[in-house]
């Protein structure tokens, strides 16, 4: 069964690094599942996740809300006010529910009080951020944030004074903390990780993710620093294509061999705020097919052990996800961890390199270089 990851941020500072360790939790849709609401709720939350990926709008990882993986408690304010939040390195501002908020969502989840905080500076400019199911408004503040023992002052953030429909009720996050660039931030908001490193709170500039596989234990975000027992296999370093997300150039995407998909290049985002492989619609509906899946990405489960590797060729290297990555087992229903996808870019057809992808491998984002380091677990 799939499980969800709750990041506890109980950090574990070494000079300037800091270490993000991760817990286990039911995901929104495992639980929906098991109370036979799926289907219904699904039906009446329909999403596009090529919305997240729109060029000029600011979005969030909500079109994956029934699956996000990765969360993590922050503290905002003077007292600390905790909040859960996504660490999503698919978007760049920092926003929890507030006091002012009276949406249903926000009322069963934490609600930051700027009264009662002796640090908070309040400001007249508002934020606007649009989902696949929606959009969010609020109006924008600055604070001390606090992640696993780093207090970033004067951090700007915004304060949700209203969340669209219902879908936020049911997931166990209160908001989103982005971690790529600050040029897709809404309202030109400075990133909670780009004030980390003007402020020299990090020994580096760069943070590295480890995703453990199925049930296993010992997942974290590390902050400044990469840790060399991950790194034994080598580190892959791959170019940016653009510094906004963290945008790669793919080559293409075989199969036993022979290019499937992307035979003519394409880029690629390595997204945490993914839970999937999003591809778009053609090579979707191609990968279906080849792997012998129905419409919809179910597969038998006794078919999983002979089916082929996913390679995707970047930067001159092969970088292969088994089929125990990409299959989800869930009540006794395998799955391809993989949604069709169309985003409209000059570049041509996008790929999203969601947890499916990032679990194999330790991720390095390094904004010093403008790098993506991979290292095969």
């Amino acid at each position: 069964m799939k499980l969800l990851l709750l990041l506890t941020l109980v950090g574990l500072a070494q000079g300037f690094q800091t270490r993000v360790p991760l817990r286990k939790m039911k995901s929104l849709r495992q639980r929906l599942q098991e109370q036979g609401l799926l289907e219904s709720y699904l039906e009446q939350h329909p999403y596009n996740l090529a919305a997240k990926y729109f060029p000029g709008i600011a979005v969030e990882p909500l079109e994956n809300y029934m699956d996000d993986e990765y969360f993590g408690t922050i503290s905002i304010g003077t007292p600390p006010q905790e909040f859960t939040v996504v660490f999503d390195t698919g978007s760049s501002n920092l926003w929890v529910p507030s006091v002012f908020c009276s949406s249903p969502p926000c009322r069963n989840h934490n609600r930051f009080n700027p009264a009662e905080s002796s640090t908070f500076l309040s400001t007249n400019d508002t934020l606007f951020i649009s989902y696949g199911t929606g959009s969010m408004t609020g109006v924008l503040g600055f604070d001390t944030v606090n992640v696993a023992g780093i207090n970033v002052r004067n951090q700007i953030f915004g304060l949700a004074e209203t969340e669209p429909g219902d879908f936020f009720y049911y997931t166990p996050f209160d908001g989103i903390l982005g971690l790529a660039f600050p040029s897709i931030a809404s309202s030109g908001a400075t990133p909670v990780f780009d004030n980390m490193m003007m402020e020299n709170l990090v020994d580096r500039h760069l943070f590295s993710v480890y995703l453990s596989r199925d049930s296993k234990g010992g997942s974290f975000v590390l902050f400044g620093g990469i840790d060399p027992y991950y790194t034994t296999r080598g580190i892959s370093w791959i170019p940016l294509s653009a510094e906004t997300y963290w945008q790669i150039t793919m080559e293409s995407v075989s199969i036993n061999g022979a290019p499937v998909a992307c035979s003519s290049g394409c880029q690629a985002i390595v997204d945490t705020g993914t839970t999937l492989l999003a591809v778009p619609i053609r090579a979707f509906r191609t990968l279906m097919r080849r792997l012998g899946a129905s419409s919809s990405g179910e597969i038998s489960c006794a078919a999983v052990s002979s089916l082929p590797n996913l390679i995707f060729h970047i930067h001159g290297k092969e970088f292969p996800v088994p089929p125990r990555a990409y299959v989800i087992r869930s009540n006794g229903y395998c799955s391809l961890g993989l949604q069709g996808m169309d985003v409209p870019t000059e570049e041509g057809e996008i790929w999203i390199l969601g947890d499916v992808f990032i679990r194999e491998y330790y991720v390095i984002f390094d904004r010093a270089n403008n790098k993506v380091g991979l290292s095969r677990l």
